[in-house]
């Protein structure tokens, strides 16, 4: 029997992305939105059994406040999450709010089907894999931690990136050709390669790992810097 859910994430494509997969997968999907505001205002009115809560920032102070309203005022609505490699701080924060559930975004969407069921049940819905790199962080602290968008970010080159952004911004071969004044073939040779690099198989795979893990905010600001003229000798 399939999971009432309602799908919340700040970017659109992918809520809408993922309604549609759940949906073929016999999956009752009342809303699929990115609100600015009002998260937990539409999950109340909607009443699902789950409510499946993308973010790329879990450890953003008061990103779990949607779920601690939703649990206060819907307790029985389950909460799982849809975010980043966490850290513990994001895990904790999630589950402090009330989450029963914590899934990568890049996890398959049979993970995800997973997930909505166990929460539907009341069991706790996070892979044991996470909660052993958690708790080994907590135990084991790394001075610096790596920041995965920032890791993504350095394996490509700065035409990649480029092509990255026109990606995630919905543009075609025949577009990103046009707007870096290269061949349709070069375009999509650089696609190719931006998907291998990320370990993605689609486009639509690589916008949403570049959106979670805030590798598109990275990139951004270098693509807009004005090319600087060396300094005379």
């Amino acid at each position: 029997m399939g999971v009432r859910v309602v799908v919340v994430d700040e970017h659109r494509l992918l809520a809408e992305a993922l309604a549609s997969a759940l949906k073929l997968r016999g999956h009752r999907v009342l809303a699929a939105a990115a609100p600015a505001a009002g998260a937990a205002e539409l999950v109340i009115s909607r009443a699902p059994e789950v409510c499946l809560l993308g973010t790329a920032t879990p450890a953003e102070p008061g990103v779990f406040d949607p779920v601690v309203r939703i649990k206060r005022e819907r307790a029985q609505i389950a909460v799982v999450v849809l975010g980043p490699v966490p850290n513990p701080r994001g895990i904790a924060a999630a589950f402090a709010a009330g989450a029963c559930g914590y899934v990568r975004h890049d996890e398959r969407i049979e993970g995800v089907e997973r997930a909505l069921v166990k929460a539907r049940a009341g069991e706790a819905a996070v892979a044991p894999g996470l909660l052993q790199g958690a708790f080994t962080e907590l135990l084991n602290p790394v001075a610096q931690p790596d920041d995965e968008g920032t890791r993504l970010l350095r394996l490509l080159t700065p035409r990649e990136v480029e092509v990255l952004v026109r990606v995630a911004e919905g543009e075609d071969t025949r577009l990103i050709a046009e707007g870096m004044g290269i061949a349709p073939s070069t375009a999509r040779t650089h696609v190719q390669r931006v998907l291998m690099k990320l370990g993605v198989g689609s486009r639509l795979e690589a916008a949403a790992l570049a959106a979670r893990t805030g590798l598109l905010e990275r990139a951004a600001p270098e693509q807009q810097l004005p090319q600087q003229a060396s300094p005379m000798d």
